[in-house]
């Protein structure tokens, strides 16, 4: 049974409620905190504050701020009046639990909308990204498209200059050319013999080797292209991006898992001077394996003994204390196999595939021990938490089940085992 919290204080004005819990060495990040309209626990095992308020107050506005060894809990008023007492002065164990499972129920839906509400807003803003992605890439494809059709029409352009310009000299060389032989034919044919003796003579040859030499020079000349004109291309190149697979990957959580299980592998305790002198038995993995066996065997205690002494020589292994939690609840010892399976679910972070079945088992334990409390709040968390890992699993399906019909005064049994 968990211990009750009564040296709590509070105070009000005519608007709002405010109440100090002593946290009595609790640490910050195990306590429980659960406010509804008209009712309110603080819970940090193994001690619990439970509240059934007064009157009615806004639960939307309410704050809880923990530290310096206690938790202040500012409640707005639903209706600016003193009251008489900070909870109701009946004794009726039915009246208080029936106000117990409306908060659950109230608080379960108010989870349920967070979620929904969380989930849909990393929808959107993954859609957004996306569509922004796309639309950004589409700009840079027409980007690139447009730098080519515009060297594609610079270029067309400069080929049909260059096919004119040919055209043009081909047509000025043959119009140079029929002159020219309208010319020799309108030569007079009678030479004097003087000049007939000059071409007849070795001058003849000399004039023409070198009007054949100077014609074949001017057709070679007409038959080179132009020269080409001289640019600069800029190429850029459209990078590559994988957004679906970026949003999906989980790479960071599983190396950082990985890093963190070789830390849990290095780091020995050298304090083990009061161990035994095997060498084996200093080794945690062995000693593991012995409380294993020692489980299996019945032997609870000798079990217990054997993760301690692995537990002294690493203390970064959760299976280590996941698997002691298991033999405090066979020794009924709940609220060490709740320490346990807690310290082991600190460990196990972050959440990744590798681990999954790991956090199951410890989130099993500890709902367990809640449920021989008869925390069937909490328990029901736990048994949630491991059901979200293994859904198909059916004895997880019937036990949370139970644990709800239990919360909800139905159930026939009022232990989930």
């Amino acid at each position: 049974m968990p211990l009750l919290v009564t040296d709590y204080s509070w105070t009000q004005t005519d608007s709002t409620v405010y109440i100090s819990v002593p946290l009595k060495g609790a640490t910050v990040g195990k306590v429980d905190i659960l406010s509804t309209d008209e009712y309110l626990k603080v819970h940090y095992p193994p001690y619990l504050f439970e509240a059934f308020l007064f009157e009615p107050v806004d639960d939307t506005r309410s704050t809880a701020k923990v530290g310096n060894g206690c938790v202040v809990l500012s409640l707005p008023k639903r209706t600016n009046t003193v009251w008489e007492h900070l909870m109701i002065t009946t004794i009726d164990r039915e009246k208080k639990k029936e106000v117990r499972e409306r908060a659950l129920l109230k608080y379960q839906e108010k989870l349920s909308s967070d979620s929904r509400s969380k989930a849909e807003k990393q929808h959107a803003e993954k859609q957004y990204a996306l569509q922004t992605m796309m639309k950004l890439e589409k700009e840079e494809r027409d980007s690139i498209q447009k730098m080519k059709d515009t060297e594609r029409e610079k270029t067309t352009a400069e080929l049909e200059a260059w096919q004119l310009r040919q055209n043009e000299k081909s047509e000025k060389e043959g119009q140079l050319k029929l002159q020219s032989q309208r010319g020799n034919q309108n030569k007079p044919k009678a030479m004097t013999a003087k000049q007939e003796g000059g071409c007849s003579a070795g001058g003849k040859v000399k004039l023409d080797h070198n009007c054949n030499s100077e014609a074949k020079s001017k057709k070679k000349q007409a038959d080179l292209p132009a020269p080409r004109l001289v640019g600069n291309i800029q190429v850029t190149f459209t990078p590559r991006v994988f957004p679906t697979a970026l949003r999906e990957s989980r790479v960071a959580e599983e190396e950082e898992w990985l890093k963190k299980q070789a830390e849990a592998r290095r780091a020995v305790n050298a304090d083990v001077e009061d161990l035994m002198d095997l060498k084996e038995q200093r080794n945690p993995d062995w000693l593991k394996d012995k409380g294993d066996k020692c489980f299996v065997a019945g032997d609870y205690l000798g079990a217990v003994n054997a993760y301690n002494l692995a537990i002294r020589l690493n203390r970064k292994i959760p299976a280590l204390y996941s698997n002691r939690a298991a033999c405090h609840l066979k020794l009924r010892n709940f609220h060490k196999a709740i320490e346990d399976a807690s310290q082991a679910l600190d460990l196990l972070t972050p959440p990744v595939a590798a681990n999954a079945a790991a956090r199951a088992r410890a989130s099993v334990r500890r709902g367990s021990a809640f449920c021989q409390l008869q925390l069937y709040a909490e328990a029901l968390q736990d048994y949630q938490a491991a059901l979200k890992i293994n859904p198909h699993d059916e004895a997880l399906q019937t036990d949370t089940q139970r644990i709800r019909d239990i919360i909800q005064g139905t159930a026939a049994n009022p232990e989930p085992y």
